[in-house]
């Protein structure tokens, strides 16, 4: 996607330092993002992208440094930045007991928005769950609850939304899924922080990505930039083999052609 490099960015992190006890887990990040780009922050375990993101989303105070959320510092003005931003974690905060329309009218409800039960419909709507919105949650598939989970993120159309590692534990057909809704926030001009060890993902997904270790940010650019780093590739003649993921996908059937209760549609012939 084109992103605009002019604008102020929508999130902005200068020397960011953060310890617990003995422990530095953050030692002097610098980072921007543009508006309406996707940042995939990349890093293994430990190497500090939870606390960053929960520093930027005003759940934990940083030590040092500075940071600021659609104009907005996150220690001087953390009221605004909630406002600004929403995180949705690893683990789905769908409430298993309400049906997926219940659960949306009540993050609706809690933001004091009016028309609730329209915001809702609009949603189900919008991510291809009007057919299912009267269902207990507890029933959906993994995608169908992430994609319900990263809807209730977005009532009330936060400018930026953070997903920490959105895909971990879906099965292959169920993260596609989730990539498409990525991809469609981002053309819809939202601004994306994606933390992921995924590489596909990232790769797939983001305008720029940088990479967390031991608390700094070592490399940050696009794709082609970071490729840059390593000596050209040369040309080879190889017979490309189809990977597991691509038989699994041949033999489940598109996401796209999911049916309207999560089951997977037809698969593909592969006679």
């Amino acid at each position: 996607m084109t992103v605009d490099t002019t604008r102020e960015p929508a999130i902005r992190v200068r020397g960011i330092e953060k310890s617990f006890e003995d422990l530095r887990v953050l030692r002097g990040v610098d980072l921007d993002v543009p508006a309406g780009s996707v940042l995939a922050l990349l890093g293994s375990n430990g190497a500090g992208k939870t606390t960053l993101v929960r520093i930027l989303s005003t759940l934990l105070k940083a030590d040092s440094g500075t940071a600021t959320v659609h104009g907005f510092d996150v220690t001087t003005a953390p009221g605004d930045v909630r406002r600004s931003i929403s995180l949705t974690g690893q683990f789905a905060a769908v409430d298993d007991v309400l049906t997926g329309r219940e659960n949306l009218v009540l993050i609706a409800k809690l933001r004091h928005l009016r028309n609730p039960g329209a915001i809702a419909d609009e949603m189900l709507d919008r991510f291809s769950l009007t057919d299912s919105g009267a269902r207990k949650a507890s029933t959906y598939s993994g995608g169908m609850r992430r994609r319900l989970d990263i809807a209730m993120s977005l009532i009330g159309d936060p400018p930026i939304i953070v997903l920490d590692e959105p895909t971990t534990g879906l099965d292959p057909q169920a993260r596609i899924e989730v990539w498409q809704t990525v991809e469609a926030l981002a053309r819809g001009g939202t601004t994306v922080v994606l933390t992921t060890q995924d590489l596909d993902e990232a790769e797939h997904l983001a305008d720029r990505i940088a990479i967390l270790r031991r608390g700094t940010i070592i490399r940050n650019g696009t794709l082609a930039e970071l490729r840059e780093l390593l000596p050209s590739a040369t040309v080879e003649y190889v017979e490309k083999q189809p990977s597991l993921e691509d038989v699994f996908l041949a033999l489940v059937g598109d996401p796209a052609e999911t049916a309207p209760d999560g089951t997977a549609g037809a698969g593909k012939d592969l006679g």
